[in-house]
């Protein structure tokens, strides 16, 4: 693994945030079963994607991973709910142009998924 000592006690750090996160986690509608279930998701959602992500050595890609994870971790918080946030935009309701294909509408698509969402589709 190529990473600075500053870059894996900063990925380090993170991956201890996300954890007591789950440990104080309590779900918005405060029932037993659902904060245990999303305490659950938030632990393995991290393993997979840390486990996933743990061989990247490119520093531009580990940013993004970093300011990823920090995004999720803010949404998740501000938000009260440990899933990504979905973006909500019709199959082809990306600026229209005439000839407009449907995979050049995936690829707008795809560019303009916010990062926060960026390995989600990857895991799921």
């Amino acid at each position: 693994m190529n990473m600075t000592p500053v870059t894996r006690q900063e990925v380090l750090g993170l991956y201890r945030k996300i954890f007591r996160i789950a440990k104080k986690w309590q779900s918005a509608s405060g029932q037993v079963e659902e904060t245990l279930k999303e305490k659950d998701y938030i632990k393995k959602e991290a393993k997979t994607l840390f486990r996933k992500n743990k061989d990247v050595t490119d520093p531009k890609l580990i940013k993004q991973c970093i300011e990823e994870c920090e995004a999720r971790i803010e949404i998740g918080l501000h938000y009260n709910i440990p899933y990504p946030r979905p973006i909500h935009l019709p199959p082809m309701g990306l600026a229209h142009k005439q000839g407009r294909t449907f995979r050049q509408q995936e690829k707008l698509r795809k560019i303009s998924k916010p990062i926060y969402l960026k390995s989600h589709d990857e895991i799921s």
